[in-house]
């Protein structure tokens, strides 16, 4: 995921009890998810010059997230972009790193990923069987690009999956001459969220996301030399560089 955007400075997230923006299509209360998929949030797209526009709401909405899940037992999945050479996203480079500390468990594990889609060429799919997870939450970044296309893989798996719509983000669109003006990324974001149909279920607060543990007993963790050869899951060993 390489991002080719003007950049908007981030502001200061609001606290996650703000009123929402009325862009919810799902206003009942929910049943309980039983896994957190957190996408893309590396350093490169949340922090700096070029993070993304709403980066610091992100950012707290996910810890929210992450807080709640790993409190019921939820399973844990960080998804981590290896973007091409060059790239801000680069392995093992400064914006490659994983922005919040993930928390060593059998039930939070980082996979990594080369596609938008993080089921792609990747263990996250049998990590969620294994664990026996139907409903999963969704977060982080890019809206229309990683998040929307991991999120409409496991609905086409047959996950219910619920997206947060204060726990994701993007970039704007910039002008493009003959073709349209610049979009501001809170539209291209709601698009996003809009393109997925009828199935997602879209919530205006990520604080209103229950979780619960999954029904099967955690996977056991991957050698490491099996994650290294590009089975493209590692147990959440250690904890990434510290945030910035």
């Amino acid at each position: 995921m390489t991002a080719m955007t003007a950049v908007t400075p981030a502001t200061a997230a609001p606290p996650e009890t703000a009123a929402p923006p009325e862009t919810a299509v799902h206003a009942q209360p929910l049943r309980p998810v039983q896994a957190l998929l957190v996408v893309d949030v590396q350093s490169a797209f949340v922090s700096g010059a070029e993070a993304v526009p709403e980066a610091a709401r992100v950012l707290d909405r996910t810890r929210g997230l992450l807080a709640r899940a790993r409190t019921a037992g939820a399973l844990v999945v960080h998804l981590q972009n290896d973007g091409a050479p060059g790239t801000v996203d680069a392995p093992h480079t400064p914006g490659w790193e994983l922005h919040l500390p993930v928390e060593p468990g059998p039930r939070e594990h980082v996979v990594r990923k080369t596609e938008d889609d993080g089921f792609a060429d990747t263990g996250l799919g049998a990590l969620l069987d294994a664990a026996g997870v139907r409903e999963l939450a969704v977060c982080g970044v890019l809206s229309e690009m990683c998040v929307a296309a991991t999120a409409r893989t496991a609905l086409a798996l047959g996950h219910r999956v619920v997206l947060p719509h204060d726990a994701h983000a993007t970039y704007d669109i910039p002008a493009a001459p003959d073709i349209s003006d610049a979009v501001p990324a809170a539209m291209s974001s709601r698009a996003a969220e809009w393109a997925l149909g009828d199935e997602v279920e879209i919530v205006p607060r990520a604080a209103a996301v229950p979780f619960g543990a999954p029904p099967l007993a955690p996977a056991p963790a991957p050698a490491p030399d099996a994650a290294a050869a590009g089975a493209g899951l590692s147990p959440a060993a250690r904890p990434p560089a510290p945030a910035r």
